[in-house]
């Protein structure tokens, strides 16, 4: 696989937020990065049911507000809100646990427009053992997977499993996996701690030894 490493980390911003959500601790995880399209042509490659398993997963449901909606073997839930070509919010419910996905979409420059996803979830022992890498290098993972869509929207989607496992992917992973330590410790987190949980996800996500002090 054609992939620059280094130019594909280096176009994401990664930030942690310390909040709560419902009165509970809850950290929230954005991930932005901009694109050479037009504002139209991002909405519609992340809200249309036809062009989702192009690059993410085949969905199902009502793709409107207040409908809801199932990704095939993930995540499902509502719809709250959906304003194009702005603003698209769902809830991710999982094995009953619920967090919230909040995508915001503006123009990013001449010729460009840029994307941003907040995944808001609560404190859980999940997150003191992987941090923020293990929602935000999926979805790193994901985002690389719609550059690649809009840079050619007929190719055939990229292997997964056979991505991880390139030595270009085991780069890119790590390459975020070490991106999202370093925006648990602007955060907040402890160094030590936060360095840990990101090796525990690259670990994860490339099936290598995680290598723990």
């Amino acid at each position: 696989m054609n992939l620059d490493v280094e130019e594909h980390l280096d176009a994401a911003d990664r930030s942690v937020s310390v909040l709560e959500r419902d009165g509970k601790p809850a950290r929230a995880v954005t991930l932005s990065r901009s694109y050479a399209t037009t504002l139209e042509d991002l909405w519609d490659a992340v809200t249309n049911g036809d062009r989702l398993p192009r690059w993410f997963l085949p969905v199902t449901g009502e793709l409107r507000p207040g409908g809801r909606y199932q990704l095939e073997g993930n995540a499902g839930g509502s719809i709250p809100a959906c304003g194009r070509p702005g603003h698209l919010a769902r809830t991710c419910e999982v094995g009953g646990d619920v967090s919230w996905v909040e995508i915001r979409f503006s123009q990013g420059g001449a010729g460009r427009a840029r994307l941003e996803l907040t995944h808001t979830q609560r404190l859980s022992e999940h997150w003191n053992q992987y941090g923020p890498g293990a929602t935000g290098v999926g979805w790193e993972l994901g985002l690389l997977g719609l550059a690649f869509h809009l840079a050619d929207p007929d190719a055939p989607k990229p292997d997964e499993v056979a991505l991880a496992a390139s030595p270009v992917g085991r780069a890119f992973i790590r390459g975020s996996g070490e991106g999202w330590g370093q925006a648990a410790v602007a955060s907040g987190e402890n160094p030590d701690a936060a360095r840990t949980a990101a090796r525990r996800t690259i670990a994860f996500y490339t099936g290598e030894p995680a290598e723990l002090d």
